[in-house]
């Protein structure tokens, strides 16, 4: 059986730099952040199929390469970034500043102790692991390259590697960082994480 390889991008920089945009926020992004994806993807165009989550600073980049690539591009909702509650549209620093302790008991137990009409991560996990599972059928034996978030490529990695939710917060996730996973039909491995640029071949 032919392996089943899944390329995951992270957008690149948004318009307004860095704060907790979850999938309420949806800004475009930046011309840097146009620049890492272009820069990222290179020269490279092993991909059968795109799939991206439905946010602007994923999808409008998705429709870019899809147009230049000839490639069909799928909308998955289940690819959008986590919740983040009351934090969404704020900097580290705003959180910091409204509350030092909320902040610090979050990134020292990101499962319980979540920013108020937050996402529980446990159903964040499961939506997103479900959609790779979908895709790996759907596709089995092609190549894709799914566009998507730092908290789904985060939750993606863990679920590959069979960690916790709370693994998710352990993983680093740079704008426009590739990551590969390979079904072999047998198991799912994680070939790379985090590269800056895409090779050509599996």
């Amino acid at each position: 059986m032919k392996n089943t390889i899944i390329d995951l991008i992270r957008h690149g920089e948004p318009q307004g730099g860095a704060r907790y945009r979850g999938h309420r926020i949806d800004d475009p992004l930046s011309e840097k952040g146009w620049a890492q994806m272009w820069a990222a993807i290179g020269s490279a165009s092993p991909w059968q199929q795109i799939i991206t989550s439905p946010l602007q600073r994923c999808q409008a980049f998705a429709d870019a390469l899809a147009k230049k690539l000839g490639l069909p591009v799928q909308v998955d909702e289940r690819f959008r970034e986590v919740g983040f509650g009351d934090w969404e549209g704020l900097t580290k620093q705003q959180v910091q500043a409204r509350s030092q302790s909320e902040y610090n008991d979050f990134y020292r137990d990101p499962v319980n102790s979540r920013p108020q009409g937050a996402e529980a991560l446990d159903r964040f996990m499961l939506r997103t692991s479900q959609a790779l599972d979908e895709a790996i059928r759907n596709y089995q034996g092609r190549h894709i390259l799914i566009v998507a978030h730092a908290g789904v490529i985060r939750s993606l990695v863990s679920y590959t590697l069979g960690g916790s939710a709370d693994a998710m917060y352990r993983i680093n996730v740079a704008n426009a960082g590739m990551t590969r996973i390979v079904h072999s039909g047998q198991r799912t491995l994680l070939q790379y994480h985090n590269q800056s640029s895409c090779p050509e071949s599996g």
